[in-house]
């Protein structure tokens, strides 16, 4: 099969999730007043799915392949933040579980 852009790759489908997940519980009471956390563990999703994307468009296969890594660290600090967030109490558990489903999801795709 071959892919002709970046939107059709299931990384990026996963990624894109996980950029809506993050949003949606860093909008919550519980967690928006620490700016740095919202802020640091948005930057961090919104890395995963941007550098699937511009490693799909950077023309070699060597390209892309530093790139998915670069998006696999973005999904391990993800998950890293998801900890700040249960141990300070901005997510829940099921919040938690979620997240870190995503993220692994995200590196299962590419198989970085």
């Amino acid at each position: 099969m071959t892919v002709n852009k970046f939107e059709e790759l299931d990384c990026w489908s996963v990624a894109r999730e996980l950029v809506a997940y993050v949003y949606k519980i860093t909008k919550s009471d519980s967690c928006r007043r620490d700016y740095g956390y919202v802020d640091q563990i948005r930057r961090a999703a919104v890395s995963v799915m941007n550098n699937v994307a511009e490693g799909f468009h950077r023309g070699s296969n060597k390209d892309f392949i530093r790139f998915l890594y670069i998006a696999r660290a973005s999904a391990a600090e993800v998950r890293s933040m998801t900890y700040v967030g249960i141990d300070q109490g901005y997510i829940s558990e099921s919040e938690f579980n979620d997240l870190q489903d995503l993220c692994r999801r995200c590196v299962d795709y590419h198989g970085a």
